[in-house]
């Protein structure tokens, strides 16, 4: 069967979009609150989502959908964008060594379309893209290409960077995981029942964001 017609409330993926509605149910403010993904939440159907939320997204895309009239896709468009700026950022190669990433930024409101075999249940939106990514590619590292898609505006060079930076914040997410599941090990809780792993991995959160901070610090400093 095509993965793209198995409906999304038989996929795994169906926790991206409960993660988006309850999120904005427990905050209250729908429109205050940004859902920010890497690639495996790039979802046409989490954009709808939150379309019908009120609440916003950036998010890492792999998928090149259809835009505009159906006959061209994502790419092709932004292949005609020119350059709109440049943005530096603080990246370590392969040694973990400090670094530095100069992006070439380019961004786009496009009309993109659902998958073929759902474009029947979900209506085209309009969205931006962002591509930023290096000219060449370095040595001692592998090549930035960040391409994200939001349905926030971006009206200028610093609207880009603005989404470039949130998105960038993922790593330091990444991090903070990393410490809870393999310093904390909370995965491997044999805790019998949900109040007395909620208690565990509240306890866990708070050590993990400590060991967190000392990390960030330390590489402050080693700067």
């Amino acid at each position: 069967m095509n993965p793209t017609r198995v409906p999304i409330e038989k996929k795994e993926s169906i926790r991206w979009l409960d993660n988006v509605r309850q999120s904005t149910e427990l905050l209250g403010d729908s429109g205050r609150c940004v859902h920010v993904g890497d690639r495996e939440s790039d979802i046409y159907e989490l954009f709808c989502a939150a379309r019908d939320a009120g609440t916003h997204f950036v998010i890492r895309t792999c998928v090149d959908r259809l835009a505009g009239d159906g006959n061209h896709a994502i790419a092709d468009e932004m292949d005609e964008v020119a350059v709109k700026g440049r943005h530096c950022i603080d990246v370590r190669n392969n040694n973990g060594d400090p670094d530095e990433a100069v992006l070439e930024i380019r961004y786009r409101k496009l009309r993109v379309l659902p998958p073929i075999g759902k474009q029947k249940r979900y209506p085209a939106l309009t969205l931006t893209v962002i591509h930023a990514e290096e000219r060449v590619t370095p040595k001692n590292r592998k090549k930035i290409e960040w391409k994200l898609i939001t349905n926030l505006p971006v009206s200028s060079r610093t609207d880009a960077i603005e989404k470039l930076e949130w998105y960038a914040l993922r790593w330091k997410i990444e991090v903070f995981h990393k410490i809870l599941k393999s310093g904390c090990k909370a995965e491997e809780s044999k805790l019998r029942t949900a109040q007395r792993l909620t208690n565990l991995i509240s306890l866990f959160c708070i050590l993990s964001w400590r060991v967190f901070w000392m990390t960030m610090l330390n590489r402050v400093v080693r700067v």
